[in-house]
Formats: structure tokens, sequence, C-alpha cells
């Protein structure tokens, strides 16, 4: 099943980052990314496949992250995301079951139901565990975002291809 996906889809806090939320004095918020998912998802999208971003937060610093990375579906303040995600898999013409998302939380469910590969970071909740058909080994904002693109490449025979994608 794995082979068959085009599609995937991030949250953020829990997955991206490690959950926590930095506020400082005057109230803005910073956010700590991993690198090599930062890598991976270059990978990923250089290869030729789409990813996107559906988060109940908002905020400037994913939008300043999601720039930097180069991608194109940013969905913040999501109140229901599984609407979100059909709309969005109506616009990019991609049937569910080619969709993946990696999550953390119970937040992430509805859209881990309707998806062909739902995914979970290895300090995601119970339930999201219990649904993914794939955990990662590392916590979220610690290298799961490259640990689930690799899983998703290597099935697709595609590892070698993405190692090249960086080289000049």
């Amino acid at each position: 099943m794995p082979a068959h996906i085009t599609l995937l889809c991030l949250d953020v806090d829990g997955v991206m980052t490690d959950g926590g939320i930095m506020l400082d004095d005057f109230g803005v918020e910073t956010k700590r990314f991993h690198v090599r998912d930062g890598a991976g998802i270059r990978m990923w999208m250089k290869l030729g496949y789409e990813l996107a971003i559906i988060t109940g937060r908002s905020g400037e610093v994913v939008k300043h992250r999601a720039s930097e990375l180069g991608i194109e579906h940013v969905i913040q303040g999501c109140k229901d995301k599984a609407a979100a995600f059909r709309a969005l898999i109506e616009q990019l013409g991609i049937p569910p079951e080619h969709a993946a998302m990696l999550g953390d939380d119970l937040p992430d469910l509805p859209v881990m139901r309707l998806v062909g590969y739902p995914m979970a970071v290895a300090d995601a909740s119970a339930e999201t565990r219990e649904l993914a058909m794939y955990v990662t080994s590392r916590d979220g904002g610690h290298g799961a975002v490259r640990e689930a693109i690799e899983h998703l490449l290597n099935k697709k025979g595609k590892w070698a291809d993405a190692v090249r994608v960086f080289d000049p």
C-alpha cells in the first residue's frame, strides 16, 4: 500500500515539532523543527510527490517554515481536518487511498481514517498509534517526518533516487 502513496499530509505540533509551544514575553510563538525532517520533505517533493500541512493551530512560524521548504499546501487554523483533507484531494485529483497522514494525537484521527496509509510518530497517543499502519521509532520533532518519508520511499523503491536529490 505505501507504494501507491503520492500525497503525504503532516500535522505540525507533535509531528514536525516536539509538541512544545514556546511563547516569549511579547507573545511571539516559536517552534523547533528538525533539519533532517526538512531534508526529507525536500526529497519527497523533488521526486514529484505532493506534501501538505494540515494543522489546527495557526502561526507565522509555520508559514515561514513551509515557505522555506517550498510546501505549497498549508492549511492552518483547521477545525475540521477531515473536511480540509477532502477539499485538498479534490483540488489535487488524488484518491484518498493514495494519501498518507502522519499524526500524533486525537485531532489527526479523522484524516487518518480517510487516508490509504495512516502513520503515527513514536510518542503519539495510544489511539493514534493503534490506527496507524506504520509507527516511527522517533518521536515527533526529532526526525520522525524524515523516518516516515524514508519508509515510504523505501517501500516505493525510490530511496536511492532520494539520496541523489542532493547530488550536484
